[in-house]
């Protein structure tokens, strides 16, 4: 069987743009990525030579695989960042993003009027952030992505003891919601700075997906997926809603089962597009109703969301995704373990997703 012409990186873009923006395009885009998750793990959160290293060959892996990406770097600093520069202390593992320490639980909670907005230029962590970007810009012609954009509630949620911070959004809101408004703001802030530093943008968020910069930035909301309803209406449309206004606009990313959240989501300003891991969530009919042809849906299933022993057909489940929440402004993003399994699912979806 002939391979599929690659689609240049200009019309890759022309296609997705249109896709954000609901209009009709040719082909449902998609992504494939290879491999276990990539985090801040310690050997790369140290050296920004082998994070450099690892993207080159992520993306020479990735030059036979047909889907809508295009190479680009990703400079990871962790989820934690924005909390760390309020004075959380980190530390790098090989397991995950660096693991934080909270400053606040319930024994100390007005500490929370003690917080001070950090410095965008000079707080140690952005400092460490800023030499990053300027090494991979320096040593690379690639674009780069935005470095992590955690949304308020995730930065709030390391900041305060996990469990007790989600307590708190109904024993102390007072509290809850001074944390959120330094936050949101610092979090405006951060972003802001970025955009001035990094010279060639492959998107506006951390993530795969090209998200052009009039269109928005993309935020990572993860601890949506715990709160009622009315707490999310609260204390996470809120102050996304202000990021949006800041940034023209807004996609939401959560993990976790967001069938509760999903329609207050939809509440927010500006409002792009949902981002979702989509087997965790097992009531697709929430985010349909709620969602499907209203904004652009991006959702994901890595071959590792599907469980370690799961026994998945990825074109398959695809199929069920289209067939389920139709094509307007859909974007799939899956995964598989190896390049050249990578390979032949890019031939598999383009056949499936092509009108």
């Amino acid at each position: 069987m002939s391979m599929v012409t690659p689609l240049s990186i200009e019309t890759k873009k022309d296609i997705i743009r249109r896709n954000w923006m609901l209009e009709p395009v040719d082909e449902v885009p998609f992504l494939i990525e290879i491999g276990p998750f990539h985090g801040a793990f310690k050997r790369f959160y140290e050296s920004d030579a082998e994070e450099l290293n690892w993207n080159v060959e992520y993306h020479r892996q990735r030059e036979l695989v047909y889907d809508y990406g295009f190479p680009n770097i990703k400079p990871n600093m962790g989820i934690n960042i924005v909390a760390s520069a309020f004075g959380c202390q980190f530390t790098p593992n090989d397991e995950a993003d660096p693991w934080v320490t909270p400053l606040i639980r319930e024994e100390n909670v007005e500490d929370v009027y003690k917080l001070t907005i950090p410095d965008p230029v000079h707080t140690p962590i952005y400092q460490r952030a800023w030499e990053r970007v300027e090494y991979l810009q320096t040593h690379s012609n690639m674009p780069l992505r935005l470095v992590n954009v955690p949304s308020p509630l995730v930065t709030a949620s390391l900041i305060w003891d996990y469990t007790s911070f989600i307590e708190a959004t109904m024993i102390y809101p007072k509290e809850v919601h001074v944390l959120l408004e330094k936050v949101t703001e610092a979090t405006i802030l951060y972003i802001k700075e970025q955009l001035k530093r990094i010279r060639n943008l492959y998107t506006m968020g951390h993530e795969m997906w090209h998200i052009p910069p009039d269109l928005g930035v993309r935020i990572s909301d993860d601890t949506a997926a715990l709160l009622s309803p009315d707490l999310y209406r609260e204390f996470g449309v809120r102050y996304n809603s202000m990021i949006s206004r800041a940034f023209g606009g807004i996609v939401v990313h959560s993990c976790g089962d967001v069938q509760h959240v999903v329609a207050p989501m939809m509440e927010t300003e500006g409002l792009r597009g949902l981002d979702f891991t989509i087997p965790q969530t097992p009531n697709w009919e929430a985010i349909r109703d709620a969602a499907a042809g209203k904004t652009a849906l991006c959702l994901r299933h890595y071959y590792w969301d599907h469980g370690k022993d799961a026994k998945v057909d990825l074109v398959e489940y695809t199929k069920r995704i289209v067939d389920f929440f139709g094509r307007k402004g859909l974007f799939i993003q899956t995964g598989t373990p190896t390049v050249e399994e990578a390979v032949t699912l890019g031939q598999a979806l383009h056949r499936l997703l092509e009108n």
